[in-house]
């Protein structure tokens, strides 16, 4: 009785669409590279992540320095000489000063207020605490997620229908509901307690895909050869499937962050989120909402300043997204692709 002989892997054919010269072009690009080294350098190719990153990094320089840094009764000095709390005389008519054609800043950039505060001070302000509830929150959220994530999909049964059980109670409870509620409570305590707040409710997507990944990862040889030798389960949990998960997580809380500006601004815009004497980009919109109509500007630089900072965390996370996904490949050029393919030949 014959036996059919199993297919012979022809060379070419290792994934779908790809050719032998694609996957030597691959292989020498990583050739002696680390995975950090390999996940790097896959970034840096992004350019609209990399982009994103000067962006952000500029926003972030720019809200710190000119306006000093204020927590309690403690603050630091800037650069620009108006502070977001101080009326000063109206100029221009309370119009911004900056020109492009010819460029001029002038005094007030953005313009001022009605009661003469200025706004490029305000807006300052209002980025600073934005984006430090958007930090807590994404620090908070990440590691109470990753933390039930792992315990559930790593250890199952019970514990795992306990934890979920938990996460599918405080899914249920609209994210909005609970801002609005506490919110409103402790707003006035300012931004960090409301981030504080939000972190403890936007972790539950997060905890639902890190189970998925330890669930997954769990069942892999390298996991059953580390309890082979002895190790103990918190070492396997931190030691060996953690680190193969993390791409899903720093993806994941890059979105997380995302998130929590928008809700802080839309919690902000309804009055439930920072409170006076403090503000946020938010709130800056909230409190000159009737003057739509007659000071746009008002609008124009604080709405400007939120899709900024969202979209370039969200440029950012799709970027570590495409460098921790080994599935994603460069297409090479022209010219490298013969001279792998004549490469191949030559040596066939």
């Amino acid at each position: 009785m014959s036996t059919i002989p199993p297919p012979v892997e022809q060379p070419g054919h290792h994934e779908g669409g790809v050719t032998d010269a694609e996957n030597s072009i691959e292989l020498k690009e990583i050739a002696g590279l680390s995975q950090g080294q390999i996940v790097r350098k896959r970034f840096f190719r992004h350019r609209g992540a990399l982009i994103s990153m000067v962006v952000l990094a500029f926003i972030i320089v720019l809200a710190f320095t000119s306006v000093g840094v204020a927590f309690g009764s403690w603050k630091s000095g800037g650069w620009w000489p108006y502070t977001w709390n101080i009326a000063v005389a109206i100029e221009n008519g309370g119009r911004p000063t900056l020109s492009l054609f010819p460029f001029s800043i002038g005094n007030h950039p953005f313009g001022q207020d009605e009661i003469g505060r200025d706004i490029f001070a305000v807006v300052m302000r209002g980025t600073q605490q934005s984006l430090m509830i958007m930090v807590i929150v994404g620090a908070i959220a990440t590691f109470i997620g990753t933390v039930i994530g792992a315990i559930s999909g790593y250890y199952r049964g019970w514990t795992d229908s306990v934890l979920m059980r938990f996460t599918d109670i405080i899914i249920t409870i609209p994210v909005i509901v609970i801002g609005a509620v506490l919110g409103r409570r402790f707003g006035i305590s300012g931004a960090p307690v409301l981030a504080i707040i939000l972190g403890l409710v936007l972790w539950t997507g997060l905890a639902r895909l890190v189970r998925g990944e330890f669930l997954s990862l769990r069942e892999r040889e390298f996991v059953d050869a580390a309890r082979v030798a002895g190790a103990r389960d918190r070492r396997i949990i931190f030691r060996h499937i953690l680190p193969n998960a993390i791409g899903v997580i720093i993806v994941n809380s890059t979105l997380l962050m995302a998130a929590a500006i928008l809700i802080e601004t839309g919690l902000s815009f309804l009055g439930y989120g920072v409170q006076a004497p403090d503000t946020s980009l938010g709130k800056i919109i909230s409190e000159n909402q009737v003057a739509f109509s007659t000071r746009p500007w008002l609008f124009w630089w604080p709405g400007l300043f939120i899709i900024a900072i969202a979209l370039c965390i969200n440029f950012i996370g799709d970027g570590l997204r495409d460098a921790f996904d080994p599935r994603q490949r460069r297409m090479p050029t022209d010219k490298a692709l013969s001279r792998a393919t004549f490469v191949t030949e030559k040596s066939a």
